[in-house]
């Protein structure tokens, strides 16, 4: 038994992403290999000095140039692939599960878990997350994994209170009284029936999540919080290399790009899985 859903609205409901879709899962996968095999891939060592080519142009050689050491800007992107998405897909994981455990909670329980866990999130959802993150980690000098972790409960909050609006969506369905009616117990009827069921927000969470850690972890690589100086992560190559842009401007731009077109990737992704999703749960039920 499912809600009565408008075919009208099924068939047109949703952006027509059109080529943008595959085009972005191209990339996102390109940027994927680059951050589990950056480190093979990368034409010269990242970390080796050449002073007499310091800040020099695309070559046959040097395809995106160098930086002011002199090492090769290409294989410092490739390498600092890794560093630059992990730590966003960490605190992606990591906010998003929190948010869906709290966000069941939330919005299947009800009454005092429900008034206990939104009034904790709304304290949480008040303040400036990317600057009580800098604040943070300026202060106490913690490391990148560090950023990370608070960065995972500042995130937690939009998490469950998207979640938890897409589990009282869920609540007054007839699927539901119809497994209260035969006596499953609620952590079955949660996990098992209603979990499910938000599973595409689920997704658009995570991949939401993950966009929105990535820029804020750059713009703290950027700010030379988390990371020592010389490190391959893009955000942090972007700050050095920006005094470049007369001499070889794609020492600056190419990690700059390599974040736009990472972040505008997921979101595309994410938009088009999450309508994929919902309408396939809806003609499931």
């Amino acid at each position: 038994m499912s809600e009565q859903v408008n075919p009208v609205l099924l068939r047109t409901g949703g952006p027509r992403l059109g080529v943008a879709v595959p085009v972005c899962a191209v990339l996102a996968a390109v940027i994927a290999v680059a951050a589990v095999a950056g480190r093979w891939l990368a034409p010269h060592d990242p970390g080796v000095q050449d002073l007499l080519n310091a800040s020099t142009g695309p070559s046959a050689t040097h395809w995106l140039g160098t930086d002011d050491f002199g090492r090769d800007v290409l294989s410092r992107v490739l390498d600092g692939a890794g560093s630059s998405l992990l730590g966003p897909v960490v605190a992606a994981l990591g906010a998003t599960l929190l948010g869906l455990l709290l966000g069941l909670m939330a919005g299947f329980l009800g009454g005092a878990f429900e008034a206990v866990i939104m009034r904790g999130v709304d304290l949480l959802y008040a303040l400036p997350a990317l600057l009580v993150l800098i604040v943070l980690v300026g202060m106490f000098g913690g490391g990148y994994w560090a950023a990370v972790g608070i960065l995972i409960v500042l995130s937690t909050p939009g998490s469950t209170r998207i979640i938890r609006s897409a589990v009282l969506g869920q609540r007054t369905l007839p699927y539901v009284e119809a497994a209260h009616t035969v006596g499953l117990p609620r952590h079955r009827i949660m996990i098992v029936h209603v979990a499910p069921n938000v599973l595409p927000t689920v997704v658009a969470t995570l991949l939401l999540d993950f966009v929105a850690a990535l820029v804020a972890l750059s713009a703290l690589s950027f700010l030379g919080l988390g990371l020592p100086p010389g490190s391959t992560n893009w955000g942090r190559m972007l700050a050095e290399n920006r005094t470049l842009l007369e001499l070889n401007p794609w020492a600056a731009i190419a990690p700059a790009l390599l974040i736009m077109i990472a972040a505008m990737s997921v979101t595309i992704i994410g938009d088009w899985l999450h309508g994929r999703l919902e309408r396939g749960r809806l003609d499931h039920d």
